[in-house]
């Protein structure tokens, strides 16, 4: 079993960034896919960002220059840094995470991807 624990989230106002991170303990692995997603209200969750066991690393566009996805296998962390953040980026981020190594690129922001999932955190931005 995993267990992901997301922090960082917070109220910022329009143009100014914040650090998300997620924590894996149990069994994860360095070699595991993790990612970021995000849910606002009303809306589908959406994934954000990926990194697979691999290394290789994928944004979704709407945030693409914005935001950069990165871990710590040493401290078996995932980091989610926001910068420039927009009002249309308030919404509850979560961490997932999955054992599989390697996935196409189609499956990277695909929530029904992973296994594992965080609680969330919340991300408000105000204009």
């Amino acid at each position: 079993q995993v267990q992901l624990v997301e922090s960082g989230g917070g109220s910022v106002q329009d143009g100014g960034s914040l650090r998300l991170s997620c924590e894996a303990s149990g069994n994860a692995g360095s070699r595991y896919s993790m990612a970021w997603f995000r849910q606002a209200p009303g809306k589908e969750r959406e994934g954000v960002a990926a990194i697979t066991g691999a290394g290789i690393i994928t944004y979704a566009d709407s945030i693409l220059g914005r935001f950069t996805i990165s871990r710590d296998i040493a401290k078996n962390t995932l980091y989610l840094q926001m910068n420039t953040l927009k009002a249309e980026d308030s919404a509850n981020y979560y961490c997932a995470a999955d054992p599989t190594v390697y996935f196409l690129t189609s499956k990277r922001l695909d929530s029904a991807t992973y296994k594992y999932w965080g609680q969330g955190t919340q991300v408000t931005v105000s204009s």
